[in-house]
């Protein structure tokens, strides 16, 4: 495999499309080396047919608001990868929504999924579409006319969609209504549902509680804990309500949180009452965090800025894709820091990284790093099939597992001749040989 050959005519084919590319890179680098050891991959073309989704639908939503104006969004569903189970992923709602951020989601998707262990493939979706500032009833409106383009190619066993950003249960909850009555079913083709229609405990919380898990075993394995730990922390979500609940849990001090205008610094560390406030103020505004300095007058409100310049022990990115660049590295580092857990899909740089595997600094990869969230939802899936409910120390227990098992698998294939550990590397290629002997198995199709 000559990576620069495939990047270089992937780019031809997909110009402009750089979340994609970017992510398609990062991948190839691990492997090389893994995969010019197999001809057999070479022989079934596995990454020319790996790094191009199976299908790529789009589509016009077209809905009315409350004044009786018609809008037009786009809406798009990524079938990457289904290998290995049917396809799996979220839909995002959101305006920077763009072929690109999804095809570079799905991609990291079907690497994740295969990271939990579980029979699930590589999907996203998504729409331009921006819930924040509608009232109930044209978000209900939008997912309706979402849905009556979209019902006739998911299914439980064909493709499963889930919440993003921008789609939280309120929204799957219109999704599924609408599905429900054209497929004249009822089935657990959603996940991320309300408990009382099929939803799993622990969902909410999973991708934090899941990146919590796997962070304390990168620590374990350097003879550390979370204990006495300061811990910096993006956006304020439930992603972030759930590291940071787990962080407090478990011994370890979140100082901040962050939204478009700026972040918080809060000394004293988030507790119970601060993460409530948090979740209500998060519901009632269009996610800026300023509020929360005039509520709790000990912390400080940081305007227009990111917290990686607050010396830290742990940086947990937990927002956005490309969050955290080579110059917030340099500060993290030059402050101290031990770790760097990727919380967010693809929340680091290029630069970033390599800054931090040049410093040694461990740094836990998103695909690892959050799969809890897609691990807990392959969980729903599996009740909903067995018509039960497992309770929330059962879940909780079988994703604290499912952690400890992707941690083990990063260090199987990442640990390096000096004993340093290339968790992204080895994330890479433990997902990646799941998926591409699947590939093998079945033939060319």
């Amino acid at each position: 495999m000559n990576v620069k050959n495939i990047l270089t005519n992937l780019e031809t084919k997909h110009p402009g499309e750089k979340e994609y590319l970017q992510a398609v890179h990062e991948v190839l680098e691990s492997i090389e080396s893994i995969y010019n050891e197999n001809p057999q991959y070479e022989s079934a073309k596995i990454i020319e047919r790996l790094v191009e989704p199976d299908r790529i639908l789009t589509f016009r939503v077209s809905w009315v608001d409350d004044e009786g104006q018609v809008h037009v969004n786009l809406g798009y569903r990524i079938q990457f990868n289904n290998a290995i189970g049917p396809y799996k992923g979220g839909i995002r709602l959101h305006p920077s929504v763009n072929l690109s951020i999804l095809k570079f989601l799905g991609f990291e998707q079907t690497f994740k999924n295969a990271l939990t262990t579980l029979p699930l493939g590589g999907a996203k979706g998504g729409s331009d579409f921006n819930p924040k500032g509608k009232s109930d009833a044209e978000i209900m409106r939008f997912c309706q006319a979402f849905m009556l383009e979209l019902w006739r190619v998911i299914g439980p066993n064909t493709d499963v969609p889930a919440g993003d950003i921008g789609t939280g249960g309120r929204e799957i909850g219109y999704m599924y209504g609408m599905y429900k009555k054209l497929q004249v079913e009822n089935t657990g083709v959603f996940t991320g549902k309300g408990l009382n229609w099929g939803g799993s405990l622990v969902r909410p919380e999973a991708t934090g509680f899941g990146a919590t898990y796997f962070t304390s075993e990168m620590l374990a394995s350097n003879n550390d804990s979370f204990q006495g730990k300061i811990v910096t922390v993006s956006g304020f979500g439930n992603v972030a309500w759930g590291v940071a609940l787990k962080v407090t849990e478990l011994g370890g001090k979140v100082v901040t949180i962050s939204g478009p205008d700026g972040y918080i610094y809060d000394e004293k560390g988030l507790n119970a009452d601060k993460i409530d406030y948090l979740l209500a103020l998060r519901a009632s505004n269009n996610d800026i965090v300023s509020p929360y300095a005039d509520e709790f007058p000990e912390a400080k409100f940081i305007a227009g800025k990111k917290p990686w310049e607050v010396k830290c022990d742990i940086a947990m990115p937990s927002a956005t894709q490309n969050e955290l660049n080579g110059e917030d590295a340099a500060k993290l580092i030059a402050n101290g820091v031990k770790y760097v857990a990727e919380v967010s899909n693809m929340g680091c740089t290029p630069e970033a990284i390599e800054a931090l595997h040049n410093a040694k600094i461990p740094f836990g990869p998103g695909k690892a790093v959050n799969a809890g969230g897609v691990g807990v939802s392959g969980l729903e899936m599996s009740q909903n099939a067995m018509k039960l409910n497992w309770t929330t120390e059962e879940v909780d227990a079988k994703l604290h597992q499912m952690m400890s098992s992707i941690h083990s698998a990063c260090i199987k294939f990442g640990t390096e001749d000096d004993g340093y550990i290339n968790y992204a590397k080895g994330a890479n290629i433990a997902g990646f040989i799941k998926v591409a002997d699947a590939m093998l198995d079945q033939g060319i199709v």
